[in-house]
């Protein structure tokens, strides 16, 4: 069976706000007085794209490849997992077209961190930046987010297969 030429897959994640932890966004170190709290570095951004690029080819999540039962993965640096989600991806002949990424906080104001965020994802993943969105918003004090409690993100990408070895690429999306 042929898989087909495009794939979309979506990921979220969500990690509890608390003290003395550093707080790491798409690879990028946030100051604030608060960190989130996970077996790895607990960048929730990064685990949301893992689990959309996997989903995408069905091929589990993050808690699979990387349970949070294994020591090897303690303090693990979130950009290091997504290098390897990547060549996962890779050897499936695919490869990400974009990804809209979205995180929310309450605090603290991400924005003037989100072009970093933006380039060491699209470096982790092999892509060009301008395939790489992300963007953040709170929840108007409502929920566990609003309440600053923990920060949450969701991520949609689309993956395309790759060219094979005789140079027949992906057949172009048709529209009707």
């Amino acid at each position: 069976m042929m898989m087909p030429a495009f794939r979309i897959g979506h990921g979220y994640d969500v990690h509890k706000l608390t003290e003395n932890r550093r707080l790491i966004l798409g690879g990028t170190e946030i100051p604030h007085t608060h960190g989130l709290l996970g077996h790895s570095d607990a960048d929730v951004l990064a685990h949301a794209v893992m689990d959309a690029m996997l989903g995408a080819l069905a091929l589990g999540d993050i808690g699979q490849h990387f349970p949070d039962t294994d020591e090897r993965y303690a303090g693990a640096d979130s950009m290091e997992l997504l290098r390897h989600v990547s060549i996962i991806i890779a050897e499936q002949h695919y490869d990400v077209v974009n990804l809209d990424a979205t995180i929310l906080a309450q605090a603290p104001k991400l924005a003037p961190f989100i072009p970093q965020m933006r380039e060491r994802l699209s470096e982790a993943i092999g892509c060009d930046i301008g395939c790489v969105s992300v963007k953040a918003t709170t929840e108007e004090h409502l929920g566990f987010t609003g309440r600053k409690e923990g920060i949450a993100a969701h991520c949609v990408v689309l993956l395309a297969r790759r060219a094979d070895r005789f140079g027949h690429s992906a057949p172009e999306a048709v529209l009707l």
